[in-house]
């Protein structure tokens, strides 16, 4: 009876969003996995981690190697904390799924975040880590017009091992995780038009190359093909080519707040990814100060897209 009340379009949504709500996805969402992950910031991975980025591998300003006791950088947790899985742990894409929905959803894309630090308790080099990981929110979005999505919050407390000062630095990363479908994917749509401020006080710019990414996947132990594999984004992605690594434009964005302002105490930092930039094309990172304590962050590429926006704020 309930049935015939409704509009064609209107059950054909609630169909699709039943279809896609399944036993294993009500499961995980109900009981969404966490984990802890344990890292040091040692000298060696330190070191290959400044010597990928252009902000500190010397070519712009002399080169300063990392030294016991000194504050880990802003941002370069990312290039650490990652999960270690044999091979065929592994996802098709050469993704984990540590913190994964099930599938259909096994294709994820890194959306934005953010940080917030402790300036009086950092992490330093040559510390010992852990940073616990829970899911903190989970979104099932498009379903009612076939095109899914599930949208995690990853929650991440960084916290220095022996110690009782509570978390150095609280971080949040937004994914989201696609349906995986058997056919090869259209070419993707163009860029979205986003805003950014028509003022710069502070730019960075560097190339992104097939080498930055591969350096960077292995700083990450970062196996996803869409980042190494020119022909799986092709064919299986729809993109051009392959993609800078959304963790590593962030960090870029941090790097370049801290490169031209070497004194800087960042409290937090927000970011968003807003399109894919692809490997190979010349990258502007630029910055406006609203504020004393605020600025705004963005990154262009040379074709003009704008690959992420972001904002901090500073003590």
């Amino acid at each position: 009876m309930f049935s015939r009340c409704l509009p064609r379009t209107v059950l054909t949504q609630i169909t699709r969003r039943q279809s896609y709500h399944s036993e294993a996805l009500d499961k995980w969402i109900n009981n969404p996995p966490s984990i802890t992950l344990t890292d040091s910031f040692h000298y060696e991975p330190l070191s290959d981690l400044y010597i990928t980025l252009p902000t500190r591998d010397g070519t712009r300003k002399p080169y300063a190697e990392p030294k016991v006791g000194q504050p880990v950088p802003y941002g370069s947790q990312l290039a650490f904390f990652h999960a270690r899985k044999p091979e065929h742990l592994l996802r098709a894409d050469g993704t984990d799924e540590d913190i994964s929905p099930p599938a259909p959803f096994l294709r994820r894309m890194w959306a934005g975040g953010k940080m917030t630090w402790n300036n009086d308790n950092p992490m330093l080099v040559g510390s010992k880590v852990h940073g616990r990981s829970t899911v903190g929110d989970v979104k099932l979005k498009g379903a009612e017009k076939g095109k899914p999505m599930v949208f995690v919050t990853q929650k991440i407390e960084y916290e220095i091992d022996g110690t009782r000062k509570g978390p150095s630095l609280v971080e949040e990363r937004a994914h989201v995780y696609f349906e995986v479908k058997n056919e090869e994917e259209k070419k993707k749509p163009g860029p979205k038009s986003v805003q950014v401020p028509s003022s710069v006080d502070f730019s960075f710019t560097y190339l992104p190359s097939v080498v930055t990414l591969f350096r960077f996947s292995a700083l990450m132990f970062n196996a996803h093909h869409i980042h190494l594999d020119k022909e799986y984004s092709q064919k299986k992605e729809g993109y051009e080519e392959r993609l800078v690594h959304g963790p590593l434009t962030a960090l870029m964005l941090l790097e370049t707040a801290a490169f031209n302002k070497p004194d800087i105490r960042i409290k937090t930092f927000e970011y968003r990814a807003t399109n894919p930039l692809v490997a190979g094309r010349q990258t502007s990172i630029n910055g406006v100060w609203t504020d004393r304590d605020r600025a705004q962050l963005w990154c262009v590429d040379e074709k003009g897209v704008v690959g992420m926006t972001g904002s901090i704020t500073t003590e």
